[in-house]
C-alpha cells in the first residue's frame, strides 16, 4: 500500500499558546481552530518554544500570553525576538470558572490562558521600555531600602527597651533621623552580655551600611534631575503641590506615557483611586477604594495629598468641604484624585502648575 506524505503548512493560520511561567519550567498549551492541540512542559526558553512551533506548525501566525509575575518582561521580549506575538496580562483579568478556581493546577492554567487568548478576551498590560524599566527598578529599590532602614531602627529601639534602656530626651528627635550624636550614644552603650552587645553592634552597622547605599541612590537621582533626559518633566511635576523628586520619578517610571490614558477615569483606575461597587437591581453599594492598584503610585500620591493641602489653598478649602461629610482618610483619597488630575494636565500640556488662589 502506497504511503501518503503530507507537508505541514499552517500559512495564514493562527496558533495560540498559553504559558504558565515558573522559575524552572513553562507549562505550555497550544490551541488552533478552537481545539487544544497539546499541553506539555518545557524549559523556560523562548527559543525552545519557537523551535517547537516552527517544527509542528510551520508557517503559522504565533500568538502567546503569560501572567505578569516574577519574570517581568524579559520573557516577553525574548518571545517577540523569535516572532511570537506575546502579550503580558494581569492575572486578575483572565476569565476563570469556579472549577478552575477550586482545582488549580499548571496545565489547567495554561489552557485557560490559551482559550482566553483565542477568544480575544485578554487585555495586555503596558510593557515599559528597557530604559524606563531600569529606572523603575532603581526607584522601587530605594523605597524598599527606606523600609528596611526603618525596620532596623525599630529593632534597635526594641532591643533598648528590652534591656530597660531609655533614649535620652535630647536624643529623641535624633533617633528618628539616626543623627551622629544618637549613633555615638548607641555605640557607647554596654549591655549586660557579650551576645547582646554584638547584636546591637551588628544592627548599628547594618543601618549605617543601608544608609550609605541610600545616600548613593539619592545622589544618582538628584543628578538625573539636573542632567538627565527627564529633567524637564521632573521640573514640571515639581510645580504641583506635594510632588517632590521621588514622587516625580515614581510618576514617570510607573506611568511612562500619559498619552495611553484617554481620560482621568482610566488613569484613576490604573492608580487605584476608584471605589469598589456592588450593584444589583435597585440596590447599589459603593465601598472603599478598590484593592486593585499600582501600589507604589497610589501610596505615594496619598502621601503627597497630605502635603498638598498644606501648600495649595484651593485643595485645603476642598478638603475642608469634604471633611464635613467624610472621615479624613476618605477625604484625602478624593484630594489625591484631584492631585492626579493636575498631574495629568501638567504632563499632557507640558506647562507648570499654578496654585489656586481663594479670593
Amino acid at each position: 500500500m502506497q504511503k501518503q506524505n503530507y507537508k505541514l503548512d499552517f500559512k495564514g493560520k493562527n496558533i495560540y499558546v498559553g504559558i504558565d511561567a515558573h522559575l524552572k519550567s513553562w507549562r505550555i498549551t497550544v490551541m488552533a481552530n478552537g481545539v487544544v492541540c497539546k499541553t506539555f512542559s518545557q524549559d523556560p526558553s523562548a527559543k525552545k518554544l519557537s523551535d517547537y512551533l516552527n517544527l509542528n506548525y510551520p508557517g503559522g501566525n504565533y500568538f502567546s500570553a503569560y501572567e505578569a509575575g516574577f519574570c517581568g518582561f524579559s520573557a516577553h521580549r525574548e518571545l517577540h525576538r523569535y516572532n511570537i506575538n506575546n502579550i503580558v496580562v494581569n492575572p486578575a483579568d483572565i476569565p476563570t470558572t469556579d472549577k478552575e478556581k477550586k482545582q488549580k493546577e499548571d496545565g489547567r492554567d495554561s489552557r485557560k490562558i490559551a482559550r482566553s487568548l483565542q477568544n480575544d478576551e485578554l487585555k495586555a498590560i503596558c510593557v515599559p521600555s528597557k530604559k524606563i524599566e531600569g529606572l523603575r527598578n532603581l526607584v522601587r529599590y530605594r523605597r524598599t531600602l527606606v523600609k528596611e532602614i526603618n525596620r532596623y531602627k525599630s529593632r534597635t529601639k526594641s532591643l533598648l527597651y528590652y534591656h530597660g534602656l531609655i533614649i535620652p530626651i535630647e536624643l529623641e528627635k535624633g533617633s528618628k533621623h539616626w543623627s551622629k550624636r544618637y549613633s555615638n550614644w548607641l555605640r557607647s552603650l554596654n549591655l549586660e552580655t557579650e551576645h547582646s552587645n554584638y547584636t546591637l553592634k551588628s544592627i548599628i552597622e547594618t543601618v549605617e551600611h543601608l544608609r550609605g547605599e541610600l545616600l548613593q541612590i539619592n545622589r544618582r537621582l538628584r543628578k538625573l534631575e539636573k542632567e538627565g533626559e527627564y529633567s524637564q518633566t521632573i521640573s514640571l511635576l515639581r510645580t504641583v503641590p506635594g510632588v517632590a523628586l521621588i514622587t516625580s520619578l515614581t510618576i514617570i517610571t510607573e506611568i511612562e506615557s500619559i498619552e495611553r490614558f484617554s481620560n482621568i477615569d482610566k488613569l484613576c483606575s490604573f492608580v487605584g483611586l476608584v471605589p469598589s461597587t456592588n450593584s444589583s437591581g435597585e440596590h447599589e453599594r459603593v465601598g472603599n477604594i478598590t484593592p486593585r492598584s499600582n501600589r507604589q503610585l497610589r501610596n505615594m500620591l496619598i502621601e503627597s495629598a497630605w502635603i498638598a493641602i498644606r501648600q495649595d489653598p484651593a485643595l485645603m478649602m476642598r478638603y475642608g468641604e469634604l471633611r464635613q461629610r467624610l472621615d479624613s482618610n476618605k477625604a484625602i483619597v478624593k484630594i489625591a484624585k484631584k492631585l492626579l488630575s493636575r498631574i495629568k494636565y501638567v504632563l499632557k500640556h507640558k506647562v507648570p502648575y499654578e496654585k489656586g488662589i481663594v479670593k
